[in-house]
């Protein structure tokens, strides 16, 4: 008996006006895995993540997390949302990490943290704080928790952001493109914390492009290009031994310089 999936897409179609940007997209996620989404810019990526944690909405296919039905087709092909109770069960199930860190400027790296798990899940504050202050230490930040994000580098506020998603005791955790905003130096920072995450079998989707990670990290890697999935399978394959000419195509930019 296989597992059930944390998330399903199935069919998904998303349009922005008269764009068409994801075009019949089903990607399933199953525990303990980790899937990297590459592909170049306006492939369909970020949007996908986004219609994933419930930031966009689209317009066909259907969404699940495990047993929860976050909308499905009608019988005229559109998709409906099942609302506001479905959305909030989902939003219970994964933590997302965004490019820019979106931390609030104004609460300490520990408040960053436990801001959530308090005003949304309504946990208690002393289990919160505990858990937070475990986890930034995890993320080697310990002394760091009174520190406001300006007061941290961007590797050390992308690493705050994590420890903010792990509080909230996600099923998943989605990863947008989290290094683009980084140094090289800081870059190696944050990946190792994702590195660390997938040896403990956090099921993770992380959209990147930092291909050596996405080989070495990732359970299967998924190449999208103009809004459709050209090509998915065991990361090592896809990134060395590629089969379709645009993946070809797009993963010879990086063959350069790459730290094989």
């Amino acid at each position: 008996m296989t597992t059930q999936a944390v998330i399903s897409l199935d069919h998904i179609q998303k349009r922005f006006n008269n764009t068409e940007v994801l075009k019949d997209i089903s990607l399933a996620v199953h525990p303990g895995e980790v899937v990297s989404i590459i592909g170049p810019s306006g492939s369909g990526k970020s949007t996908l993540l986004r219609c994933a944690t419930l930031l966009e909405r689209f317009e066909g296919g259907s969404l699940r997390y495990g047993d929860v039905v976050v909308a499905e087709n009608n019988d005229q092909g559109v998709a409906v949302y099942k609302g506001k109770e479905a959305d909030q069960a989902a939003r219970q199930r994964f933590g997302l990490v965004f490019q820019n860190f979106n931390l609030f400027p104004h609460y300490s790296a520990l408040r960053n943290v436990m801001d959530a798990p308090i005003a949304v899940q309504k946990r208690e504050k002393g289990e919160v704080e505990a858990q937070a202050r475990k986890l930034l230490a995890q993320m080697g930040l310990e002394g760091k928790e009174d520190n406001y994000p300006c007061e941290l580098s961007g590797g050390q506020q992308q690493r705050v952001a994590i420890a903010r998603a792990l509080c909230l005791n996600p099923q998943i955790l989605f990863f947008d493109e989290p290094t683009s905003a980084l140094d090289p130096e800081l870059t190696q920072e944050v990946l190792k914390v994702i590195r660390s995450l997938a040896e403990e079998h956090m099921t993770m989707v992380i959209v990147t492009h930092e291909m050596t990670f996405a080989r070495d990290v990732s359970d299967r890697v998924v190449f999208m290009d103009g809004g459709v999935i050209v090509e998915e399978g065991p990361a090592q394959e896809v990134i060395n031994n590629p089969q379709h000419n645009r993946t070809k195509s797009f993963l010879s930019r990086y063959q350069q310089g790459s730290e094989d």
